[in-house]
């Protein structure tokens, strides 16, 4: 779960059906007793402690959940992310979340070349606006990510993309 905070979600592309997607991916992970870890982003534009940098009321962390804060869009990068995945054996991310085009895609790629399995759900990460600065309309940058996600590989791990829907908590086998 990364960054879904009122500051980054405020303005994001279908962002009731992301976080719905999100909520009911939260609810199945937990009825399973899947390890749920909340990433939460700060920095100078999203300050720890302002209103800006709090969950969106929607997703709120249960108690024993971890939640890693960060100060980069790689989770991994300087954070306790990696520490809490191994004392929780976890070898396999599914990742859901904001921003597609900083946070989702830098996690993902942290996650692969650390050596873990990395799933995107397709419907359950999404931007904002950011057309002004040249970029691509968020859908398109959403439909982007799924696309190159789907295919990406790596030796001896796992990427891909796959719907709320499809997700399984199951684990994998080869």
């Amino acid at each position: 779960m990364i960054d879904v905070q009122d500051g980054v979600l405020g303005e994001a592309h279908d962002r009731d059906k992301v976080v719905a997607n999100i909520a009911s991916l939260v609810e199945r992970a937990r009825r399973e007793q899947v390890v749920v870890v909340w990433v939460q982003h700060s920095d100078q534009g999203l300050p720890t402690g302002s209103p800006a940098w709090e969950f969106v009321p929607e997703l709120v962390p249960a108690a024993g959940e971890p939640v890693v804060h960060k100060s980069y869009p790689d989770a991994f990068e300087d954070t306790e992310l990696e520490a809490q995945l191994a004392a929780r054996g976890v070898g396999r991310l599914i990742v859901t979340g904001a921003q597609t085009d900083q946070c989702i895609r830098s996690t993902l790629h942290g996650a692969i070349t650390r050596g873990y399995d990395a799933t995107l759900v397709s419907d359950a990460h999404t931007t904002e606006d950011l057309t002004t600065h040249g970029a691509p309309p968020p859908g398109q940058v959403i439909a982007h990510t799924n696309l190159y996600w789907k295919f990406h590989t790596a030796p001896g791990r796992k990427a891909g993309t796959v719907s709320t829907a499809e997700v399984s908590f199951a684990a994998q086998t080869s």
